[in-house]
């Protein structure tokens, strides 16, 4: 079994890695949710750390008592990273009082729907044709994905927090 370790972003030590991981995984370092331009470079996070290296990040938004996955990525799979990501992330959000965490998803990352399916969150809207409008605040958002699927809408899922935690 793969051992790996999650701590909090910090600003000083992670910011050599962090805008390259972002870039490589997201092709920039903003990301665009429901038409909100985030700074994933600038926003808190978590990363797992595998064999010494960045192998994992997530970042999050908290608003209004929701926290909002901003971004996700691992570059080891079926190892748990992910999961550890999002129980960091779903612990930080309980501290803060928030009664929801959520996230969005393109149609074509089916990958992304089984896996945050499986840990809970469930599908609560589409946002039909909403990647039009961010491909005006973020051009290189390519016309398609994943197996070839025209990547067209935004999905919302989302896990309801207990903040008795």
């Amino acid at each position: 079994m793969s051992t790996f370790s999650i701590r909090p972003l910090n600003a000083n030590e992670d910011s050599g890695w962090l805008s390259r991981f972002l870039q490589e995984h997201w092709g920039s370092t903003r990301v665009i949710s429901r038409g909100v331009i985030h700074e994933a470079d600038k926003l808190p996070g978590f990363v797992a750390i595998w064999q010494g290296q960045p192998s994992g990040l997530l970042t999050y938004h908290i608003q209004d008592r929701e926290c909002e996955i901003v971004s996700l990525d691992s570059t080891q799979s079926g190892i748990g990273i992910g999961s550890a990501l999002i129980e960091a992330s779903s612990k930080a959000a309980r501290q803060a009082g928030c009664k929801r965490l959520w996230l969005i998803t393109s149609n074509d990352n089916l990958s992304a729907l089984r896996f945050y399916q499986k840990r809970g969150f469930a599908l609560v809207a589409i946002h039909r044709n909403a990647i039009e409008q961010a491909r005006k605040l973020k051009p290189e958002i390519p016309l398609s994905g994943n197996d070839g699927i025209p990547i067209r809408d935004e999905i919302e899922l989302e896990l309801l927090l207990d903040i008795r935690q």
